[in-house]
Formats: structure tokens, sequence, C-alpha cells
């Protein structure tokens, strides 16, 4: 029997606070709760995720290259700050050769205008934006699509 395709949910700086951290612009949902929704999804969608979070800009961009030496199908990442902030992210991105899809809970364009310029959106193949914690489960059904 085949492996399932593997995808990838890479989350940045201060999303391991989500539940805690602002509520009325990020919600209530830890990223246990969002990683547990998107396990259920993937079962039902038949793909294996590998779920990784951290607060330095250098493991996102590792588990980037990883993602395309294990094969993965795609990646999911909110890279939260960093996405406004990060030509390394960028570059990471466009050297893996993978859809991408970027996810933001809340909507960058509604907020302070240093939000408003993406690293990660001219290269990735899709952004989804301002649907809070569903934002990670349509990129998911996305992702097992493409």
């Amino acid at each position: 029997m085949a492996t399932p395709p593997l995808i990838y949910v890479l989350n940045g700086p201060n999303l391991n606070l989500l539940g805690l951290r602002e509520p009325e612009i990020y919600g209530s949902d830890t990223l246990d709760d969002i990683a547990e929704r998107l396990e259920e999804r993937a079962g039902a969608l038949g793909v294996r995720l590998e779920i990784r979070q951290s607060n330095h800009e250098g493991h996102l961009v590792d588990w980037l290259h990883e993602a395309r030496l294990q094969g993965a199908k795609a990646v999911i990442i909110n890279a939260a700050a960093f996405t406004h902030t990060s030509v390394a992210l960028h570059d990471a991105v466009k050297a893996i050769g993978l859809p991408v899809i970027e996810v933001h809970l809340s909507n960058p364009q509604a907020r302070e205008p240093f939000r408003h310029h993406s690293y990660i959106a001219s290269v990735a193949r899709g952004t989804i934006a301002g649907l809070g914690a569903l934002g990670y489960e349509l990129a998911l059904d996305a992702a097992a699509r493409l």
C-alpha cells in the first residue's frame, strides 16, 4: 500500500500563545486545537501531516528545506510576524519548488500598515487570511488537491 502524501504545516513566532494572546484578533483556539482539527481532516483527505511551531526564523527555513527533502506534497505556513520581515523565508519558499499556502488568522490588510506587505505572498501558491482557524482547514483542503 502506498504511503499517503505528506503536507507540512509550519507556524511562526508567538503562535504557541494562541488562545491567550489577543483573542479578539486571533481567536480563542489554541494551536493544539487547530492541529487536532487538521489531523482529523487529514485523515478524511488521505494525507499525513507534519505540524510544527517555532519562534525562530532559522527553524522555519530548515523545515521548509526538510519538506522538500522528505518529498512533501505541499506546505502550509503561517509565518506570523516573519511574514512582514523575512527575506530568508521568501527565498526558502521560492527555492524548495513546492506549492506553499500562506495562512493568516487575521486579515493583515485590515491591520497596521507594516503588516500590509508579505515577503511570502509573491512566492506562495496562494494566501488565506482573515478567516481565523478555519483558514488552516481551507488551506489543507487546497493543499491536498494540488
